[in-house]
């Protein structure tokens, strides 16, 4: 039986935000969910199977629940079973038409171009959406595709993809860009003969959909790596696969010990993914306990000011750019983080400068004065990282603190709210409704702005 939980709702006259007020110390442990990077990839990679697959450890978020409204319009049988598992039988899939609509909420539908074409000869699907956080184009993926033999064509609102047989051939990506990697092994798997991708990407996620395909009988070697090459092959079948937890959700925890001054242990965690990030945790200041399977920080309040390059896996990842800009106004001292690869990710600047904050954006750098007391203040969240920057703010804030925009953090978080309380901080999900209706057809939440 397919169920959905109680936090997708369908709009009536609908408003609600989270009030969050400040916390003098967390501490706890938190189970940190699957990776929704990852689940993403491998809901999509189902479609090259012969056969049904269970997926494990796959939270239940908006944007999972959109992959799955896609997996059923194009004809494929999928959904939740129980609690964090899937199940996917993709046979029925008689259509490679995405709607506009989905891709406009989800900016990884480009991964059924790779896992659809091989079997369908083309594909049609809108432009991405997602997070608003600057301009992340796909030129890598048209690149990869087009050297493997197929063709583009665009429109207004989508684009159509065709090929009659992918070939394997040699690509090198211009950048290091996990979607075009994870897009174009997908297209690899089943293409005639090998494929071998230069300066992929090397995150986690990418390994993670490595193993899975191979488990189904793909040939895919040295992810995990700057050099992928994939042995193209017939088919493959059927199976079961665990989803890894989500080192950034993982991260946003942990750099709430520092905030908060608290002690907080993140649990079901795999501690290499977030290497990067404790290292630099521990250059400001923050004391970890390491064990194989969870990760206890600790801290005393005290915060160094410290500089930042956000970049690609291994490197301290971009996703942590703004969680991390809150931690570093607590540090008595001027910080600095430059994104090096979204330079215009700095929406969560401007709200932050609502608390009292002084932060300034120039040319993908952050520079941060801390020290000053943050007050809380009524802010947006215009993407998942932007909505766990605003939480921690508020958690630092005196005062209360209120944030719309929550359909941003559930596309990401499974229960914010939940976790942050049960690690002792003052904050609630407020909403007023005059309708709430259950459906399938639509999983986001619509909320009013209260600047």
């Amino acid at each position: 039986m397919i169920y959905y939980s109680h936090n997708f709702v369908k709009e009536g006259n609908y408003m609600e935000y989270i009030e969050v007020s400040k916390a003098s110390r967390l501490q706890g442990s938190v189970w940190i969910q699957g990776s929704k990077n990852s689940s993403l990839a491998l809901m999509a990679a189902a479609c090259l199977l012969n056969g049904t697959v269970i997926l494990e450890n796959i939270p239940d978020i908006s944007d999972v629940h959109t992959f799955l409204n896609i997996l059923r319009d194009l004809g494929a049988k999928a959904g939740f079973v129980d609690n964090n598992r899937i199940i996917i039988t993709p046979e029925g899939i008689s259509s490679s038409f995405i709607d506009p609509l989905h891709t406009q909420k989800v900016r990884p539908a480009y991964y059924f171009i790779g896992s659809l074409l091989a079997k369908h000869k083309t594909v049609t699907l809108g432009y991405p959406g997602g997070d608003r956080i600057g301009q992340r184009p796909i030129d890598q993926h048209v690149k990869g595709l087009k050297l493997m033999g197929a063709q583009f064509e665009f429109f207004d609102d989508f684009y159509t993809v065709t090929a009659d047989r992918l070939k394997g051939c040699e690509i090198y990506f211009d950048v290091i860009t996990g979607g075009a990697t994870l897009n174009i092994m997908m297209a690899a798997v089943t293409a005639k003969g090998t494929t071998t991708l230069y300066n992929a990407a090397r995150d986690p996620e990418v390994v993670d959909t490595a193993i899975f395909l191979n488990k189904m009988g793909a040939r895919i070697h040295g992810a995990g790596t700057n050099t992928i090459r994939i042995d193209g092959v017939e088919s493959l079948s059927g199976g079961s696969h665990a989803a890894i937890p989500d080192r950034l959700i993982a991260g946003t925890y942990l750099m709430a010990t520092g905030i908060t001054s608290g002690c907080i242990t993140v649990e079901n965690v795999i501690p290499e993914h977030i290497l990067p990030l404790i290292y630099k945790l521990k250059e400001a200041g923050i004391d970890f306990n390491i064990n194989e399977n969870s990760i206890t920080a600790t801290s005393d309040g005290h915060i160094n000011p410290i500089k930042i390059v956000a970049e690609k896996f291994p490197m301290f990842e971009t996703d942590f750019q703004q969680p991390a800009s809150v931690l570093l106004l607590k540090a008595k001292g001027p910080s600095m983080i430059t994104d090096k690869i979204y330079p215009q990710r700095s929406n969560h600047c401007d709200q932050l400068k609502k608390f009292g904050a002084s932060i300034k954006w120039n040319n993908g750098t952050a520079f941060i004065n801390g020290g000053a007391q943050l007050k809380g203040a009524h802010v947006h969240a215009s993407d998942i990282r932007a909505g766990a920057c605003l939480v921690l703010a508020g958690l630092l804030a005196e005062g209360k603190t209120y944030i719309t925009g929550v359909e941003h953090l559930e596309r990401g978080f499974t229960n914010i709210i939940n976790d942050f309380s049960l690690l002792g901080a003052d904050i609630m999900l407020v909403g007023r409704t005059t309708e709430m209706e259950r459906t399938d057809e639509s999983c986001l939440l619509k909320s009013a702005a209260m600047e």
